[in-house]
């Protein structure tokens, strides 16, 4: 991971709000969902959903999903993003659930339902956390007189990149 690598992903991460959650129905179909998440100092990340919805029963079926982190501001042809593999557990204790919500709380300052009850037994929605495995930037590959050969991805330590979103 280079500096600019260190910097820009780290950017990226702390100014983009939604991640697209990249999962897998039990017959092997793809599905993606992007969802408003916040993440801790650890780099998980964290969402509230349906429980019922496509990517809710997909996690909590394989577990595992690949987060997408883009940043689709910048003018064409320009646009990064930081992909994570992750693993997915879904929040049923209370002071995870909470947890989860001070973290969303921190990220915008609105205040959710602190109720447990609003996110466990029968209510609707789940909190989830994603807990990062691995993680990659895209570049660009570059022939010897700077002209474009292809995109590639460029792979960035976990702690590193935890130490520079802090």
């Amino acid at each position: 991971m280079s500096d600019y690598h260190d910097k820009r992903s780290s950017e990226i991460i702390k100014q983009i709000l939604y991640i697209t959650i990249a999962s897998v129905t039990k017959d092997g179909k793809p599905w993606n969902t992007p969802v408003y998440s916040a993440f801790d100092e650890e780099l998980n990340f964290y969402w509230f959903s349906d429980k019922n919805s496509q990517h809710s029963n997909n996690v909590r079926d394989t577990k595992n999903v690949f987060l997408v982190i883009y940043d689709s501001t910048v003018p064409e042809g320009t646009g990064e993003g930081v992909y994570i593999q992750a693993e997915v557990l879904e929040l049923n204790e209370e002071t995870e659930v909470l947890g989860a919500l001070n973290v969303l709380d921190t990220r915008v300052g609105k205040a959710k339902e602190r109720d447990f009850a609003s996110y466990s037994g029968d209510a609707v929605l789940r909190g989830y956390k994603a807990i990062p495995k691995r993680a990659w930037m895209n570049d660009d590959d570059k022939d010897a007189q700077g002209n474009y050969i292809r995109d590639i991805r460029v792979e960035l330590p976990l702690d590193k990149l935890k130490g520079f979103i802090k």
